[in-house]
């Protein structure tokens, strides 16, 4: 999670189970409470979404693990068996709760601590965006153009390569950037052309990056190829199998990565 809570929580960058000697975790803590409340391993089981074969398995092993035995269980008589929780058992509830309410409040203040570092905060929240798009990369705004409708904007990556995006003026100011933003960059990999030799194509796409190839994966169809740029950074470009094969594009080979400024998505990454 990256987003602040409406009750003005951190947001969680860390995050952390609570687990006691090993195998007493919150999964069965919650077949413990289930237990209580049910009276029934069937019932129970159902509830936190275990097998009741699964639910006897847990059972056991909190049975043998513990000094004492947690859970009792009871076959027939009149009145038809059941499962209830011993004085043990009801005792690492209330302590398994207690130290659950503690274990809230220690992530709550490690990620308050960390909201209010600006540099740990701005690596932890790159780290945690998610996209659909195959490449993402960071950069930071250098230039912006603007004429009455579009605008492009110019991004160097930390390896000191340029990208060009282009987009609506209207989206540049609903994104509100400028000269010094950092900015995430999105290209989706089909819109990557690869090619050896750039000087032997006339092409109009405004990026040119360069780079060695890491990766080719083949599936028999299409290829999945990983160009490493001079800075470090990697772009993904999917292409036809038989295009690969031509290029001869194999581990070390160097290769330009093409698109054009309007394959280029831009997002800002949201202030605290």
């Amino acid at each position: 999670m990256t987003k602040e809570s409406n009750d003005g929580i951190s947001p969680s960058w860390v995050e952390g189970e609570l687990r006691l000697a090993g195998s007493l975790d919150s999964r069965m803590i919650s077949l413990l409470r289930a237990i209580e409340q049910s009276g029934s391993i069937n019932q129970a089981a159902k509830e936190i979404g275990l097998s009741y074969k699964g639910a006897w398995q847990m059972i056991e092993r909190a049975n043998n693990l513990a000094p004492k035995v947690l859970i009792a269980t009871a076959t027939g008589g009149s009145k038809g068996g059941g499962t209830k929780l011993t004085t043990a058992g009801h005792a690492l509830l209330k302590l398994f709760t207690g130290l659950e309410q503690q274990h809230r409040e220690f992530l709550q203040q490690l990620n308050r601590n960390l909201a209010d570092d600006p540099n740990v905060h701005l690596l932890l929240k790159r780290l945690a965006i998610k996209t659909s798009a195959t490449n993402q990369l960071f950069g930071v705004i250098t230039t912006i153009d603007t004429s009455a409708i579009n605008a492009e904007v110019f991004v160097e990556l930390k390896g000191g390569e340029k990208v060009v995006a282009s987009l609506a003026l209207s989206e540049l100011r609903q994104l509100d950037l400028s000269v010094g933003s950092d900015v995430l960059l999105l290209i989706n990999a089909t819109e990557i052309i690869v090619v050896t030799d750039p000087d032997s194509y006339i092409l109009s796409a405004r990026n040119c990056l360069n780079g060695k190839v890491i990766r080719v994966q083949h599936d028999g169809v299409d290829s999945e190829v990983a160009i490493q740029l001079q800075g470090g950074e990697s772009l993904i470009a999917t292409l036809t199998q038989v295009s690969a094969e031509s290029l001869e594009l194999n581990r070390g080979t160097t290769a330009y990565a093409i698109f054009k400024s309007n394959a280029v998505m831009l997002g800002a990454t949201s202030r605290l």
